[in-house]
Formats: structure tokens, sequence, C-alpha cells
């Protein structure tokens, strides 16, 4: 999309259904998802937040369609989702970036996996660095940038391949507090622009009110829905300042202590 231009793209609604996700080791099984149900509207933004170890990635390693479901289904647009899909964008904590490739390479990795043509390639990667405020480092490496301007470029690929659904899976958690700020602000002035579906999973109750319009709460592993919070004030200028967020971090920090979360890495 042209830079300023809102994004209409396919559908990308998330049903998850009776969902359950298991992985077998050499002499153990773990169950990290059992029986997990939930919804999500095309270009709604949902923060999940549970226990550590309660299966939150695998979750969005499930609707990105890189972990197989043992039992249940994953529907993105009605469709189910049985591999990797073009207009799906997972952000990881670890950045994800190639440390031999320039900014402008990194940005683009996933349009030529995709096979986008050269030219193509160019102009969304030149929009996608400009958005965040990396265009005039597009020949630099990984290495020469700070955590949140490598942070930055994650988004800026994903932000490359136009996606009506974004996945991201704690990747603001590495950075120091007013990094961290500022990439939430971004990550909501990207959404507000562009209203694509996205999921973010958190240990961070504030950022989790900050960017979800509902907030769901999982149970500890195996993870099902313990919990939705409803958060209709998310997105509105001055949130963060306001007597709702607190009742809102209040009220998850309730549920939380009430699954245990406090106790496996859960914050504030």
């Amino acid at each position: 999309p042209r830079a300023g231009r809102a994004v209409a793209a396919t559908v990308a609604r998330v049903d998850a259904r009776s969902l359950s996700v298991s992985y077998e080791g050499v002499d153990r099984r773990t169950d990290a998802l059992d029986g997990l149900t939930l919804d999500i509207a095309d270009g709604e933004p949902v923060s999940v937040i549970g226990p550590s170890g309660c299966g939150k990635s695998t979750l969005l390693l499930a609707v990105a369609g890189l972990v197989a479901p043992t039992a249940g289904t994953v529907l993105v647009g009605g469709e189910p989702v049985t591999g990797p899909r073009l207009h799906t964008a997972l952000i990881l904590q670890d950045f994800g970036l190639l440390p031999w490739k320039t900014v402008a390479h990194n940005a683009a990795l996933g349009l030529e996996i995709r096979h986008v043509p050269a030219a193509e390639r160019t102009r969304r990667v030149g929009e996608a660095l400009e958005r965040v405020g990396l265009a005039e480092f597009a020949s630099a490496y990984p290495g020469e940038l700070s955590g949140g301007m490598r942070q930055r470029l994650a988004v800026a690929r994903a932000l490359a391949l136009e996606a009506d659904l974004m996945l991201m899976d704690e990747p603001l958690s590495a950075l120091d507090a007013l990094t961290r700020e500022d990439l939430q602000g971004l990550l909501l002035d990207i959404w507000r622009q562009r209203r694509h579906t996205a999921v973010l999973v958190t240990h961070s109750i504030e950022e989790a009110v900050f960017l979800g319009s509902r907030v769901v709460v999982l149970t500890p592993r195996p993870g099902r829905v313990a919990a939705v919070v409803d958060n209709p004030e998310m997105g509105e200028r001055g949130f963060r300042d306001t007597p709702e967020f607190y009742e809102r971090c209040a009220e998850l920090r309730r549920l939380l202590d009430a699954e245990g979360a406090f106790a496996t890495g859960v914050t504030s």
C-alpha cells in the first residue's frame, strides 16, 4: 500500500475451534493447548496473556500454519490453515534478521520467498522502511542497529508483505522501557492506518491493554481460554493516562493472579 493509504486486503477473521496441540518427545508428551476456542474479527487487534508455558506461542504458530493441530481446527478468512499463508506476517522476539544481509535485504526476505518481482519488492521495502523510520539505514547491516531499530526492521519486513494478519510473539520484551513504549506507539499507529487483524502475545499487562481491543487470558498449560476482557477504549488518544486504562490493568492482574501467572513471569 502507498504510505497514508488504508489497506483493503483479504478478510482475515481468525477462528480457533476446539484447538489442541501436543508435542511428542522421546519419552513424554506435552499438551500445550487443549480445546481452545477463540474468534477474532477481521481487523481486530487482540492481546493474549497468561502464565509462562501456557501455550501462547503455540497458539500463534498454529494460526500461522507452522504447527499442525493435534485436534480441532484453525481458520483464517473462513479457510482452514494447512500451512503458511501469503498474507500472514509473524514477528518474533529475536527479530529473525540475517546479519550478513543489509537492512533493505532483510526487509525484502518475505517478498523474495514469495517470488515478488524485483521492482515491486523495491517499492514495498522503500515504503515500509520509510514508515518505521529506517529509510536512511537501508544499506546498513543489523549489527549496526540498536535493539529498537532491529525491531523496527522486523516490523518493516511484516509491513512489506502487505499482511492482513499480523502475529506478534513478545516482539518488544527484550527492549528497554522507553524504547518499548515508543515501539508500542508505532504498532498502534500502524494498526490505526491499516486496520489489519493483529494477535499479540505478551507477558506485560500494560502492553496487552495498550494494544488489544480485547485481552485473552489463558490458563496454565495446557492452555484454554480462562477469560476475555473487553477493552473498548484501546486506540483512543491518551488512553494510557486514563482511569479506564488502570482499571483494566487491575482487572487483568486479578484474573492472572487467580491463574497463578505472577509466579511464572507475567509483569505489570
